[in-house]
């Protein structure tokens, strides 16, 4: 999730300078990946790389840096998680603090504007100086602009953007500076919300926290709040079916209207496509045996039918209060994307957490 723009951006508008606290690199087991960041600045903390001591030491340390006018603009700090921080991860981290103030923004207004372009970036960071380049599938951009990375360096980041794969830290074999590539997307993964009522609404409180794009339909006015967060987006139409063509391949559909025909109709228009990674429609079981019925009689092929999830969620829950359904719904998706990814067994319905190691 990149909200640490966002956050960033703001304190620079209100010229109140913030520590970027970033983990650079794991070896080992560790709380949070890299590429995991929070924000510390004087009056709050805004995300997490992982709680425990570790991110207690980090935030001391990016308090400490804002007092001293004499900080570096740029540290990087090793912490053995199991001798400096009594963790029982035992892994080794490195933790980059980097101070941000308005007059160094730039980058980020940058991966701002590429955000609402929905556009995909690297930011390159040199672990040295704390020099930043913003690279792009058609260019890129540094900051300052006199300096830029060893083409290798590009290169790396470039191959990384078109693979997808995770942030990582790198040597250049030219000059051996250090270099942390963190891919900056639009999203992991796109969901379609139909429906802005009790359990949708819940259930954007949830997702809009994930690195994921929402696209939230509904056909009545005035139902949507006014003030959302950056990675959803609304559309109020009469016909909310047509747009289902409008979310890409691999998207995850959550049909939950106001109106049982109008779900009906979403969700065949959604299982003829085929190229979706989850068809979800709140319901009970007879619910969906009534839309399995007028679907066979509307001639769908049993394979498409029997990729409709209904009822939705993940087992085990049992409360019908609107958060709680947002939650066992939210814990189903991040189930199929871990399995779409790759980091977890996508036989393994019952799961809902794992932890991954590096």
């Amino acid at each position: 999730m990149n909200g640490w723009i966002d956050e960033i951006l703001e304190l620079a508008r209100r010229d109140e300078p913030a520590v970027l606290v970033t983990v650079a690199d794991v070896r080992g087991s560790a709380p949070r990946e890299t590429g995991a960041k929070m924000v510390v600045s004087s009056s709050h903390a805004f995300a997490t790389i992982g709680g425990g001591e570790l991110e207690f030491q980090c935030t001391r340390i990016a308090s400490e840096i804002l007092k001293r006018p004499d900080a570096p603009a740029l540290e990087l700090r090793k912490f053995t998680l199991g001798s400096n921080c009594g963790q029982c991860c035992g892994g080794v981290v490195d933790v980059l603090f980097d101070t941000v103030t308005s007059s160094r923004a730039a980058w980020i207004e940058e991966l701002a504007a590429m955000r609402a372009e929905r556009r995909d970036a690297i930011l390159v960071t040199d672990l040295g100086n704390g020099e930043k380049t913003v690279v792009t599938a058609a260019g890129m951009r540094a900051y300052p602009a006199r300096l830029e990375p060893q083409p290798a360096t590009i290169a790396s980041a470039r191959e990384l953007l078109a693979t997808g794969a995770a942030a990582c830290r790198v040597a250049s074999h030219d000059s051996g500076r250090q270099y942390l590539l963190e891919p900056i997307r639009c999203g992991a993964f796109d969901v379609a919300l139909f429906g802005a009522g009790h359990v949708g609404s819940a259930l954007v409180a949830i997702l809009s926290q994930l690195d994921c794009n929402i696209r939230w339909v509904d056909n009545r006015r005035g139902v949507f709040p006014e003030s959302l967060p950056a990675n959803v987006s609304v559309v109020e139409t009469r016909n909310p079916m047509l747009e289902v063509s409008a979310l890409p391949a691999g998207s995850y559909f959550l049909v939950m209207t106001h109106s049982h025909s109008l779900d009906f109709g979403i969700c065949d228009r959604v299982l003829r496509r085929a190229d979706f990674a989850l068809c979800g429609l709140i319901g009970s079981r007879s619910k969906r045996r009534r839309f399995e019925r007028l679907m066979r009689q509307q001639g769908m092929p049993e394979a498409l039918i029997g990729r409709l999830t209904c009822p939705i969620g993940v087992p085990g829950v049992g409360g019908k209060r609107p958060q709680e359904i947002a939650v066992a719904v939210s814990a189903q998706l991040l189930q199929r994307q871990a399995a779409k990814s790759g980091t977890q067994p996508a036989d393994n319905e019952n799961v809902v957490y794992v932890e991954t190691r590096r």
